[in-house]
């Protein structure tokens, strides 16, 4: 065994060599007449046959509007059977799907579609408090030729997606049947938008070798066959949806069941009892929300067996409740990040519990992970350094930032997370801590200079810095010092008024401190660990503000 803190996954199974429309193809012979798709919402169950039709016309019906391979189609959309049919279709057609965040407003969204040059747009017609059509109407994309509405009416201008398939005609089929050769497995197939240095968000653009061997992998680990049933609460726009959840389940021929358009505890709890759901992914606060639902003794969840929680570390205690009450022995941890597709260490189905808890297991296969120090030396086992992945998973690039992709991917390949984690000498890696300055809440990652530029363009303040401090419920909160400008005044709840139609409601702080001054450094640089001790001082003294 290597002393060093260097582990590689070595393992008997090949990487699959082929792209994502082959191995959907593939499992639809396979298992034509298994359950693939269930959404009770849409009062949808098909299966791997019409599945597989649902996705050629769609696929043809792309191409016969004049999109072609390459250019960048959008989702913006809640979970839906609309949102995975366009997964499999894009990747068919050679399109490079673009996840939009459902909560993003109209600046967000207006970047994200620009950054990409977005040729077509599928959209929801509306989610939650959102109006996805007023806001569209509030941005300039000038590449947007196509706008494609999940609705039974479109406005004008747009399309209704049911109706995609009316531009298949015969000379599109054709070249969806050609494409079949043409297209390679390293082809850009998806771009999904997440944090990074520069306080923007950045495209991370995946392959069809990344996203699907890393979906194979993870069901790999979890033990999935055809007879699995995968509840997916979590969102399709994220990879813990659409890789961990879809492509894992078509790699294994295992069914895809979406409880409800959001993460709904009770719509959840009633679809693994009504579609006797096998296998139940989440984050520690959606396990917590079904724990702790007043009905959740009504329901029978004795088909469970297993699934995978992600995002961030379970308490103990509550994770021998998801094991005994919702009967999950085999339910798995995983680590990882968009830019690696995006699991690259996960427990094993039959590691004690409390290495599910302390840990985010083992390496995954065909990867290797190495622990660095400063000066970029690998560190001894049990010495904590800056987790570095490099293998098949690795993303190809943040789209059109080739400078900030050599910053984080070196000359050797190494994708440098930003985390901080410890290796034991049985291989397990602990996270530790973070070199980036990201939040962590309930899975989501936030750049508090995305925030802090944002907050800037508020009239009445003058300076303003952002972080991240302990939450029970969802790991990490937002909190954000303002200063404001002279003669000015303003209250908690008109800084967060003034968010709320503007910024994702995860990225609204849920703690404001108004300040004269902010600790500094001696060179100006403001002491954001100063100001975490001084909130975490205040946050024990004061009770907590409603959650947000």
């Amino acid at each position: 065994m290597s002393t060093q803190s260097y582990v590689q996954g070595a393992s008997s199974k090949a990487l699959l060599g082929e792209t994502i429309g082959a191995a959907f193809d593939r499992a639809a012979a396979k298992y034509a007449t298994r359950d693939a798709l269930i959404a009770p919402a849409q009062n949808i169950s098909w299966t791997y046959a019409v599945l597989q039709r649902e996705i050629d016309e769609c696929a043809a019906g792309l191409i016969g509007l004049g999109l072609q391979p390459g250019e960048r189609i959008g989702i913006w959309s809640p979970n839906n059977a609309q949102w995975t049919v366009l997964q499999f279709a894009s990747a068919k057609a050679g399109l490079i799907l673009v996840n939009i965040n459902p909560a993003y407003r109209a600046h967000e969204l207006g970047y994200a579609l620009n950054k990409v040059g977005v040729a077509a747009l599928v959209l929801a017609k509306s989610f939650k408090t959102s109006d996805y059509i007023a806001l569209l109407g509030e941005v300039a994309v000038p590449s947007l030729r196509h706008k494609i509405v999940i609705a039974d009416t479109a406005p004008p201008g747009m399309i209704r997606f049911c109706d995609i398939p009316r531009h298949a005609n015969a000379a599109a089929r054709q070249r969806l049947i050609a494409l079949e050769a043409i297209l390679q497995f390293d082809d850009p197939i998806n771009i999904q938008f997440t944090s990074g240095t520069t306080g923007t968000p950045k495209g991370a653009t995946l392959s069809h070798h990344n996203i699907l061997n890393n979906g194979y992998f993870i069901g790999e680990a979890n033990g999935i066959t055809e007879a699995d049933r995968i509840c997916i609460p979590v969102p399709l726009y994220h990879c813990f949806g659409m890789v961990i959840g879809n492509l894992c389940a078509i790699t294994h021929g295992a069914a895809m069941i979406y409880p409800a358009e959001g993460f709904d505890p009770l719509a959840t709890l009633q679809a693994v009892q009504d579609q006797r759901c096998t296998q139940l992914y989440g984050v520690p606060t959606m396990f917590i929300a079904e724990l702790d639902h007043p009905r959740f003794t009504e329901f029978d969840l004795t088909s469970l067996r297993g699934g995978v929680m992600a995002g961030s570390l379970c308490p103990i205690e509550i994770m021998k409740r998801v094991v005994e009450q919702m009967h999950m022995p085999n339910i798995t941890i995983c680590y990882g990040m968009t830019e690696t597709s995006p699991v690259s260490l996960q427990s094993a189905i039959d590691d004690p519990i409390e290495r599910r808890v302390t840990t985010v297991g083992r390496i995954h296969p065909h990867l290797e992970v190495k622990l660095i120090d400063a000066e970029g030396r690998i560190v001894p086992r049990n010495v904590k350094g800056e987790i570095c992945t490099r293998g098949y998973s690795v993303m190809l690039g943040y789209w059109g930032e080739e400078a900030k992709t050599r910053e984080t991917i070196d000359q050797a390949g190494w994708m440098h997370t930003g985390d901080l984690g410890v290796i034991d000498d049985e291989g397990y890696c602990t996270i530790v801590g973070r070199i980036k300055d990201l939040i962590i809440r309930g899975g989501e990652n936030i750049y508090p200079r995305e925030i802090e530029d944002f907050l800037f363009t508020h009239p009445k303040i003058a300076s303003v810095a952002v972080l991240g401090v302990p939450d029970e419920k969802f790991g990490e909160a937002v909190c954000a010092w303002i200063k404001l400008a002279d003669g000015q005044s303003a209250t908690e709840d008109d800084i967060r008024d003034f968010c709320k139609s503007r910024i994702a409601h995860y990225k609204i702080p849920r703690y404001i401190k108004f300040v004269d001054d902010f600790p500094m450094t001696v060179t100006g640089k403001i002491q954001k660990f100063i100001m975490r001790d001084i909130m975490m001082a205040e946050l024990s003294a004061a009770p907590a503000p409603q959650q947000i």
